[in-house]
């Protein structure tokens, strides 16, 4: 496997860039990750996100889409058809499925999560987070943990246990892999 990530220091990367990015290096999956945050400092836990069709999975899902995609907007995908209906269609089709692996992905992956650490949710979360809207790339986005608790802020700011997290994610990649292998022999995760 080879990972890619989107930006070697701190510095901003607007959304859909990050998705092109992706796309460009011919990326088998994307994944997004972040520390989490909310107003109460008693919030904890790792959580995993894929797309929703249908609007988020609970009010804090939709408050944390909204938050980050209100950096930037997404731009589309060009499957090359002059019918709209048709096109349209053809999204649907690969969005449902790009969906339907992501959760395949997501679920691995916040299993591994929870042997780390404690979970925010004990099931992989939905919401409309721009950075998932690859409707040819399996994506989701990580929590790792809640930097407002203070508890997780000093355990995020361990090298061990970045380190246990980085290898939790990891071995859900692999996980997911081992039951979906992708259809090109190159195996890439693009980080966000």
């Amino acid at each position: 496997m080879r990972a890619v990530m989107t930006r070697d220091s701190d510095f901003f990367v607007p959304l859909h860039m990050r998705v092109q990015k992706a796309r460009r290096v011919q990326s088998d999956l994307f994944v997004s990750i972040h520390a989490d945050a909310f107003i109460k400092p008693d919030a904890r836990g790792a959580s995993v996100f894929v797309l929703s069709e249908n609007g988020a999975s609970s009010s804090a899902a939709r408050w944390l889409a909204n938050k980050e995609n209100s950096a930037d907007l997404i731009g589309g995908v060009n499957f090359g058809v002059k019918d709209p209906m048709l096109a349209r269609t053809l999204l649907d089709l690969s969005q449902t499925a790009t969906i339907n692996d992501s959760l395949k992905l997501g679920k691995a992956v916040l299993g591994e999560l929870g042997s780390v650490g404690n979970l925010h949710k004990a099931h992989v979360e939905q919401a409309g987070f721009a950075v998932l809207k690859a409707p040819d790339i399996p994506s989701i986005l990580v929590e790792t943990a809640f930097i407002s608790n203070p508890e997780e802020e000093r355990r995020l700011n361990d090298e061990a246990y970045q380190d246990k997290i980085a290898e939790a994610v990891m071995s859900g990649i692999r996980k997911y892999f081992k039951l979906n292998p992708p259809l090109a022999k190159s195996k890439l995760a693009s980080l966000d």
